[in-house]
C-alpha cells in the first residue's frame, strides 16, 4: 500500500508586487520531509502559508490530505488547523506570565492529549517545566513551543525558520526531534531554513530561486 500524500502543491503561483514563484508542483507524502532554502524575498515563507491554509494562492491547487483546501469553509480550515496542523514560527508565541508546563497543556486541553513527559525529555526542557516564560533563554522558549505544537500530535507540521535565533547544537536537537516525529507518527515535515546543513538532512531538499523550485 502506497504512502498516503498529505501535502500537494499543482502549478501554485503568487505574486504581490512582483511574481514570486509560478507553476510550483510538489507532494510530500506520510514519514516523509520536505527543506525549502532560498534569499530573503524569495517567496518560501509564501509558498509555507499557502499549503499551510493561510494565503490563497494567485492561481494553482494547494491540497491537504487530498482536499484542495481553498475550496473549504472557513470553519472547516479552522478545525483542519486546530486538529492536523502544527505550525512552528521563528517567534514562539507563549504566554510570557505563565510556565513552561502551562503554555504546553493550553494545547493539550484543545487536543485531548496528554502532556507527553518523553518529548519533554528529547528537547531537554523537562526540567524547566515550572519556570515561567519571561525566565527561560530564547533557545529554551523555542523547544517549549515546539513541544506545545508535537504535543497535539499534527499530522502535518510547517516550521518556518525554527532555529533561525538558535545556536547549532540546539538547531540540531530541534530537527532531531522533528525528524522522529515524522517517523514515529507517520506525519510529513515541510521545513524553511537558511541553514543548509539543517536542510540537507531532509527526505527532500529544494531551492527556490528565480520564481522556480530547484531541486538540490
Amino acid at each position: 500500500m502506497s504512502p498516503k500524500i498529505l501535502i500537494e502543491a499543482i502549478d501554485i503561483s503568487h505574486s504581490f508586487d512582483c511574481s514570486l514563484y509560478s507553476n510550483i508542483n510538489l507532494s510530500i507524502s506520510e514519514s516523509e520531509s520536505i527543506s525549502i532554502i532560498g534569499r530573503s524575498g524569495s517567496g518560501k515563507s509564501t509558498l509555507l502559508h499557502t499549503l499551510a491554509t493561510f494565503i490563497k494562492p494567485n492561481s494553482g491547487i494547494a491540497k491537504l490530505f487530498g482536499e484542495d483546501i481553498y475550496a473549504k469553509s472557513d470553519t472547516e480550515v479552522e478545525a483542519i488547523r486546530r486538529e492536523e496542523l502544527g505550525i512552528i514560527f521563528q517567534a514562539h508565541y507563549l504566554f510570557k506570565g505563565m510556565t513552561a508546563r502551562e503554555n504546553i497543556e493550553i494545547a493539550t486541553e484543545l487536543s485531548g492529549e496528554k502532556l507527553d513527559i518523553s518529548l519533554l525529555e528529547k528537547l531537554d526542557i523537562a526540567n524547566i517545566m515550572e519556570q515561567k516564560i519571561g525566565e527561560l533563554s530564547g533557545g529554551q522558549q523555542q523547544r517549549v513551543s515546539i513541544a506545545r505544537v508535537l504535543n497535539k500530535r499534527p499530522k502535518v507540521i510547517f516550521a518556518d525558520e525554527p532555529t533561525g535565533n538558535l545556536d547549532t547544537e540546539s538547531s540540531a536537537l530541534i530537527l532531531d526531534v522533528l525528524l522522529d516525529y515524522v517517523q514515529e507518527y507517520k506525519a510529513s515535515l515541510f521545513l524553511v531554513t537558511h541553514d543548509e546543513k539543517l536542510a540537507k538532512r531532509c527526505d527532500m531538499h529544494y531551492k527556490l530561486e528565480n520564481r522556480q523550485l530547484i531541486k538540490v
